[in-house]
């Protein structure tokens, strides 16, 4: 982790444009993506002074001031500052140096924006497992904090240019509040992509996170389905659906987010339940949640001997599903998680083993990924960008079980997959060349 405490503090009177700010805050106690970022226009700093805060840190190494125009905060000289001084002053670096501390600044960087991703994550993990805690004894109250922490995921994802969907070291503690989480993320994602206004992603994203609500009244055993369930078993977890909508009339939810606690298990050929509908009667947010709940139950399944890969699980619904599913809606889904989604491990042509970490939905076929390198310890592993390595690419996806004993302790495969998304950054925390 990056440490940022020398950074200097500021008045929030005293920001300008092309200042590059840290704020220590949740990330949902602010709108911006990112809570370390540069001050881009006049609207940001009027945001900034609108948060309440007196003061925040700021880094004059990543700020794209003047020196005329940088603010006058006091900082005195280290020892260190004194002494890398005096040596560059004497010496010009070597090319070696040089690299190392290319390696480092890109490591630090990697790391940071990874700890921010699992902080978020985090912080909407906490605030999912408010809202299902006030389900029974205070569901209007619930749905309002659903629909709060909606908006905030919202304010952060509907911001102008493309979006990485990133795998995290850390999911949330239980299987359910994981579940609800990647399933709402990924749903999201895709109705960005497919245009839906922010009233669209609002029921969208309030309906993905209560799909399940309903288990709240079915015997713990029986809420994830299980090849061995008898008949009554089977009928007794399909249960949750019915349970769910009379949970969410309850809590008031709006007709949108209604429609998904619904309709998330019926199937586009109306093979699914409980009422056996098929795709023209299912809402689009329907349609997105049961793609995306498909394929988080088939990459985290309770008995995780039986997990698949992200692109094990991918494949199996483009050629035994497609009939379950909206056919234009996979295809879409397929192209924004990537032919090998965050979480796949494969080999590259070099032969190289390697772990996808993250792909932009705008170029899926490049996706980013860590490298097993002997050469470099696992802690120091940077990601590389495939996208712009034109002559290093993917050979093949395999399941982690057939890495060499070398690469699986290297890359370390998660046993559960979750998701979370960042900005698209092509900056020092990954290389590219």
């Amino acid at each position: 982790m990056q440490d940022r405490t020398s950074d200097p503090l500021i008045d929030v009177s005293q920001l300008t444009v092309g200042m590059f700010i840290h704020l220590d805050l949740g990330w949902m106690s602010h709108p911006f993506p990112l809570s370390s970022f540069k001050i881009a226009s006049a609207d940001q700093l009027l945001i900034l002074r609108r948060l309440g805060l007196t003061q925040v840190r700021w880094s004059p190494a990543k700020s794209d001031l003047n020196l005329q125009s940088a603010p006058d905060v006091a900082t005195s000289p280290t020892a260190a500052d004194a002494a890398e001084a005096g040596a560059s002053a004497s010496s010009e670096p070597t090319p070696e140096e040089l690299a190392r501390e290319a390696h480092r600044r890109a490591l630090a960087a990697q790391r940071e924006t990874l700890r921010l991703c699992e902080q978020q994550y985090g912080e909407a993990a906490e605030a999912f497992r408010g809202v299902m805690e006030k389900v029974q004894p205070d569901p209007q109250g619930a749905r309002a904090q659903a629909e709060s922490l909606t908006a905030a995921l919202l304010d952060k994802m509907l911001v102008e240019g493309d979006l990485n969907m990133r795998l995290l070291n850390e999911a949330a503690g239980d299987r359910s509040t994981a579940h609800a989480l990647n399933v709402c993320i990924i749903a999201l994602l895709l109705g960005r992509a497919f245009g839906l206004g922010r009233d669209e992603m609002m029921d969208l994203g309030v309906g993905s996170l209560l799909h399940d609500v309903g288990k709240l009244e079915v015997a713990a055993r029986l809420r994830h389905r299980d090849e061995s369930f008898t008949a009554a078993e089977t009928q007794a977890y399909q249960q949750h659906v019915v349970k769910g909508v009379a949970i969410a009339q309850t809590m008031g939810l709006a007709p949108g987010p209604l429609l998904i606690v619904a309709q998330h298990h019926e199937h586009a050929d109306g093979t699914g339940f409980p009422q056996r509908i098929n795709m023209d009667r299912m809402s689009t947010g329907a349609r997105i949640v049961a793609l995306v709940n498909r394929f988080d139950g088939l990459c985290n399944p309770l008995i995780t001997s039986k997990a698949m890969t992200p692109h094990e699980a991918l494949s199996l619904m483009f050629a035994q599903g497609r009939n379950r599913f909206d056919a234009t809606m996979l295809n879409a889904f397929i192209r924004m998680m990537g032919v090998y989604p965050p979480g796949s491990t494969v080999q590259l042509t070099d032969d190289r083993y390697a772990l996808v970490v993250s792909v932009n939905s705008a170029r899926p076929l490049k996706p980013r990924v860590m490298v097993h390198d002997p050469k470099v310890p696992k802690e120091e592993a940077l990601i590389l960008n495939l996208e712009e390595m034109p002559d290093l690419g993917i050979r093949r996806s395999l399941k982690p079980q057939f890495l060499p004993r070398a690469s699986l302790d290297y890359l370390s495969p998660r046993a559960r997959i979750a998701y979370f998304f960042d900005a698209v950054n092509t900056g020092p925390g990954e290389l590219t060349t």
